[in-house]
């Protein structure tokens, strides 16, 4: 039997999974950088599959982030907001779709991000955490006013 071209471009980018956490609707291009704020290295224990510039009907391009056997904290899936604010997290257990939910931007963030100005406060031996405020231009730092704007967000997360 001959497989057609439209045969063979159907069906699954990636396997499914039983149990885990699928990152969906990411912005295009956007998946290392996800994985990357999520601290994963290659190291840990948990499977991943990456799919990255799949066309997508609301969007122009997307990607997906698979997680075997780990579901996000609400601290992981604010990190994501922050680089793909369209993400959706999609909570699988035994193979079927348990809890869906969209990502929200919080309006200030504490301890997740490293301000870029050496002369911070937040970069001393103060007793402190830093603060920022989200901005449609990126991150205002709440103790020296430094920006730091979406494309470098992940070069600072914590």
């Amino acid at each position: 039997m001959k497989i057609t071209e439209s045969q063979e471009n159907e069906g699954l980018l990636v396997r499914r999974i039983k149990n885990g956490t699928v990152i969906d609707h990411i912005d295009g291009g956007q998946a290392l950088n996800v994985v990357k704020i999520l601290g994963i290295t290659g190291t840990t224990q948990e499977a991943l599959s990456i799919a990255t510039n799949v066309p997508s009907h609301d969007m122009v391009r997307k990607d997906i982030v698979k997680l075997t056997n780990r579901e996000l904290s609400k601290e992981e899936v604010d990190r994501i907001a922050l680089i793909s604010p369209r993400a959706t997290i999609n909570i699988i257990r035994n193979y079927k779709v348990f809890e869906k939910k969209g990502v929200e931007i919080p309006t200030l963030i504490e301890g997740l991000v490293r301000c870029p100005n050496p002369g911070c406060i937040s970069n001393t031996n103060e007793p402190i955490t830093s603060k920022f405020e989200i901005l449609p231009k990126g991150l205002h730092c709440r103790y020296c006013d430094w920006v730091i704007t979406r494309d470098n967000i992940t070069g600072h997360i914590i």
